[in-house]
């Protein structure tokens, strides 16, 4: 039995949601473009991934002049709530708490980066 498609975005959509939260609405041929500067991609592939992704709701297109313009219908903040309450619930049984220690006690986080969690444990916010 085939496994539910995930709602949450794969690492290569979030690629293609990072060009067009940085650059605002693209075409296929102006992201493939920026996804270049860092690795080679194919058209097709970008196309398959757009589209999927248009099914997934985390974009919108309209017709351009010449071609479809694609735009985020997802907020980065969105997409990283979901992202992280997964992992919360996957790794770390449900607990935030759990995955902030995991961070502190790994060595990941600056010690600005520790300060800011204390700040927001003690006042609610940074």
């Amino acid at each position: 039995m085939a496994r539910p498609a995930s709602i949450h975005p794969t690492d290569g959509e979030l690629e293609i949601l990072q060009v067009l939260w940085r650059a605002g609405p693209c075409t296929i041929g102006q992201i493939c473009k920026t996804l270049r500067l860092q690795r080679p991609v194919a058209t097709t592939t970008v196309a398959t991934m757009l589209k999927i992704m248009l099914e997934k709701k985390l974009v919108q297109r309209k017709q351009g002049k010449q071609s479809y313009v694609w735009s985020a219908k997802t907020t980065q903040k969105s997409a990283a709530s979901g992202m992280v309450r997964k992992l919360v619930n996957a790794v770390f049984d449900g607990s935030a708490q759990r995955l902030v220690a995991h961070l502190v006690e790994s060595g990941q986080l600056s010690d600005e980066e520790r300060e800011a969690v204390r700040r927001m444990m003690t006042h609610g916010k940074e």
